[in-house]
């Protein structure tokens, strides 16, 4: 089975270790709810120099490329910053739907069957 893609925002902290932990979290989450989870913050930093400004400018073109691909925009954790906002703004450009984690792993959960209760 094919799963969609689905790009991953935040409103990252800045501090590389904690944000790359809790990517990995919403990414697991995503992946459990029957996505494919794509998470720039998990990788980009890996090979770009986010101090040189022409790789700074890479990194974003590269992650707006991954949000075009992507079926569905969700946003994490409980804050929006200037970099949600965008990702959010290029969706709507776009026609990419966006909602939260909770709204998709609300979604999947009203997909299971409930056991019903056949006394009466």
């Amino acid at each position: 089975m094919k799963r969609p893609l689905a790009y991953i925002t935040a409103a990252w902290t800045g501090d590389r270790e904690a944000d790359t932990q809790q990517a990995a979290q919403y990414c697991r989450a995503v992946y459990e709810a029957g996505f494919s989870p794509v998470c720039p913050l998990l990788y980009l930093h890996l090979f770009l120099n986010n101090d040189i400004p022409e790789e700074h400018k890479s990194g974003i073109d590269i992650s707006r490329d991954m949000l075009r691909r992507a079926h569905v925009l969700v946003l994490c954790g409980g804050g929006v910053n200037e970099d949600v906002k965008n990702d959010i703004a290029v969706a709507g450009r776009l026609n990419i739907t966006a909602t939260t984690l909770e709204g998709i792993i609300a979604v999947k959960q009203q997909g299971r069957t409930q056991p019903r209760d056949n006394r009466q």
